[in-house]
């Protein structure tokens, strides 16, 4: 295996793409194979490389890591971007899975039969269910947890921006928050991770939507 690590998954952001974040505020240099057809997809799995059959898969430090959760959980643990204790990491989860279930929503519009339907209904959540608690916790603090960088304030990072993309004005009634992002994004790794030609993927498009349809063998869209 590559001393690097190397990311399988579409050329595109899905549920990799929280990875590459993580991957680049630790600053760690990742190679990346972008699945492009069933075939390549099918040859992996006969080669047993996708436990459970599914992407995203990271092969790192000599293992194959499977199930996005615990690829990020490892990185962070292994970048000291986690908690100091079992307390500060399990409210870093916390916030984290918050993270992820809101992320999710945005992700999954490009398969939804009606996505422009959906666009109320996520933002109306992230301003009355998740950003208060996100602005709540940084009123007073310049991080989420433990005074320090961790991978929950890279997550929250990475969601802000896909907000904003979906609802340019979002953060106008979270100052904290907005603050933060600014913080964030003044980071070196971060900033270079978000200028033209990096490994940041774009806003998913039809091409990525129909490659991920074509490897994985979808034949529906969410509902």
């Amino acid at each position: 295996m590559s001393q690097r690590p190397v990311l399988y998954y579409f050329n595109g952001r899905g549920k990799m793409e929280s990875i590459r974040w993580l991957l680049t505020v630790a600053e760690v240099d990742y190679d990346e194979i972008f699945l492009t057809s069933r075939e390549q997809f099918v040859k992996l799995l006969d080669d047993g490389a996708f436990m459970f059959q599914q992407v995203p898969m990271v092969e790192i430090d000599g293992m194959r890591l499977i199930q996005s959760k615990a690829i990020l959980n490892y990185i962070a643990e292994k970048y000291n971007l986690h908690g100091n204790d079992i307390k500060e990491r399990v409210q870093i989860n916390m916030y984290t899975e918050g993270l992820m279930d809101l992320m999710e929503m945005i992700m999954v519009l490009p398969f939804s039969a009606d996505p422009k339907s959906k666009l109320d209904n996520i933002e109306t959540k992230a301003k009355e269910r998740y950003l208060p608690v996100f602005e709540k916790a940084l009123t007073d603090s310049v991080h989420l947890v433990g005074g320090r960088l961790t991978c929950a304030d890279v997550y929250l990072t990475e969601c802000t921006l896909m907000l904003e993309e979906k609802f340019t004005a979002i953060l106008k009634d979270f100052p904290a928050v907005k603050a933060f992002q600014g913080r964030m994004l003044l980071i070196p790794a971060i900033s270079r991770f978000l200028l033209p030609g990096s490994k940041r993927k774009p806003q998913p498009d039809e091409v990525y939507v129909k490659t991920a349809k074509e490897v994985l063998n979808l034949n529906f869209t969410f509902p």
